[in-house]
């Protein structure tokens, strides 16, 4: 009996090893994954300490050993996008036994675009605008989807359970809040059309979470003003265990949990769409959001790669008069996000709801997203990718001359009033209407009670009456040309 219980034990004991030999790659790599085009994409696993992994993609091997933590890093070249392709990974142990080989298949390259932010890239498009519709629609092979669950980590995870679906009618609206993201499937849509090659979206998005969460700690500790948020995470008592769980709101949580596990994937950029979790605090948010996506950069060690913002959509109840708004001050921080290079902004300030903080016009958002994307990351200066943006301004008697960019081809209104939004103000601050008529590119601002006017501001409130567009159409940005303190200047 003895000696049984002896070899079973022993046989046990093989099996462990025999397990902790074979090589193994994280989620993001699958059958059905794009690959990001003309890079050297990496790739990554583990196997046991000093094994030998050989990785095959094209008809090229390349080659590489495990260290002794049992992890190891290699890089395909990935050429022009196409497919379907073959990707296998094998290991070999240090006497020159093979112990697996891992095959993939229906692999593609393309463009890969992180879709993040909190609930508004979330909603999926089966409670969008025409679901059933466009659910029907949605057979599109060379689109590749990837859903990372919500996880909050206290310290940086190396893996996710996931899979990459091709995307059809079954796929586009299974799981989650009413399928895989609305607004990230009509951008990789888009770009699909125009340019033709495979598009792979990984979806990481959680619902109601600022932007802190998907921040890194050494990013959050690096800055001082943001240094403040470490206070929020929580401290472990006598025996070494957090006082409390981790949860979405945890800062770093979200980044250890889901963004950690996909570093470094190849991509083309990323998309985000968040901001109504930290309007309370827009005045932090000048700099967290520049911090969030250098961070992301930096972790992902493939330089200033793309990265689009949509803009706060309308919402709540209207005001009368001229008001500040914590939901304003949050879209200049995100304008002001734009001297980072490669980024652009969808301003969506005419398509929200005021009854529903989730609008429903995602097709719409999807496009903004993506003309912006065709512009700076695609190069496609036949597309204008921005909304008209305040530029300067120049008092002229009891007028006030605005000058915006993205403006070239003059600017109009969406209906058949005069152009509504316009605020101004004396040394008093104190703001009323304005009369507004557009000169070509410009906008003359004028008010009989405000004689000697020094600041305008446009759509400033949480839920404004605008009608300025581009001649494309796309929405003027709201803005203020005063640097008075908001509400939110204080707040942490």
């Amino acid at each position: 009996m003895k000696r049984i219980s002896m070899m079973l034990s022993i046989g046990l004991i093989l099996a462990g090893l025999s397990t902790q030999a074979e090589v193994k790659l994280p989620s993001v790599f699958q059958s059905n994954m794009v690959l990001q085009r003309g890079m050297k994409a990496p790739v990554w696993g583990w196997a046991a300490p000093g094994e030998k992994v050989s990785v095959e993609f094209n008809g090229v091997t390349v080659n590489t050993v495990a260290t002794s933590k049992g992890d190891w890093k290699t890089a395909v070249v990935t050429g022009k996008a196409g497919g379907p392709f073959t990707f296998s990974v094998s290991g070999k142990s240090a006497s020159g036994e093979k112990t697996n080989q891992i095959s993939l298949d229906n692999v593609m390259v393309g463009d890969v675009w992180i879709c993040s932010g909190q609930s508004n890239m979330e909603m999926g498009i089966g409670v969008a605008n025409n679901p059933k519709e466009e659910i029907a629609a949605a057979n599109y092979p060379g689109i590749r989807l990837i859903r990372v669950p919500n996880t909050a980590a206290e310290t940086p995870r190396t893996d996710f359970t996931g899979d990459w679906k091709v995307c059809s009618p079954e796929t586009i609206g299974a799981g989650g809040w009413g399928g895989f993201s609305a607004a990230g499937y009509f951008f990789g849509r888009e770009l699909y059309k125009k340019y033709n090659v495979p598009i792979g979206l990984i979806m990481t998005c959680w619902g109601g979470t600022p932007a802190e969460s998907w921040t890194s700690l050494a990013m959050l500790k690096s800055e001082p003003d943001l240094a403040v948020m470490l206070g929020r995470i929580p401290q472990t008592d006598a025996s070494g265990k957090p006082a409390k769980s981790w949860d979405s709101w945890t800062p770093t949580g979200l980044y250890n949990g889901m963004i950690a596990p996909l570093l470094p994937y190849g991509i083309k950029g990323a998309i985000w769409y968040q901001g109504e979790s930290n309007a309370g605090r827009a005045f932090q948010y000048r700099k967290l959001m520049p911090a969030m996506i250098t961070n992301w950069r930096k972790a992902w060690g493939q330089g200033n790669f793309s990265f689009f913002m949509v803009q706060l959509a309308n919402f709540t109840d209207r005001n009368n008069e001229p008001v500040d708004s914590d939901w304003a001050e949050l879209r200049e921080a995100q304008n002001m996000t734009l001297s980072l290079p490669k980024t652009g902004i969808a301003c969506i300030i005419d398509i929200g709801d005021a009854k529903d903080i989730h609008p429903k016009n995602k097709q719409e958002v999807g496009r903004r997203l993506a003309i912006s994307a065709m512009n700076v990351a695609y190069g496609d200066k036949t597309v204008e990718g921005f909304c008209p943006m305040y530029k300067s301004m120049t008092v002229k008697g009891s007028s006030i001359v605005l000058t915006f960019s993205h403006a070239i081809g003059g600017l109009k209104v969406s209906d058949e009033r005069k152009p509504t939004g316009f605020a101004v103000a004396g040394e008093d601050k104190k703001f009323h209407w304005a009369d507004a008529k557009i000169v070509g590119s410009t906008v003359v601002v004028s008010n009989t009670d405000v004689p000697i006017p020094v600041a305008v501001r446009y759509g400033w409130s949480n839920n404004p009456d605008v009608n300025v567009t581009s001649k494309e159409g796309l929405p003027l940005s709201p803005f203020r040309t005063d640097i008075w303190p908001g509400v939110t200047v204080n707040n942490k």
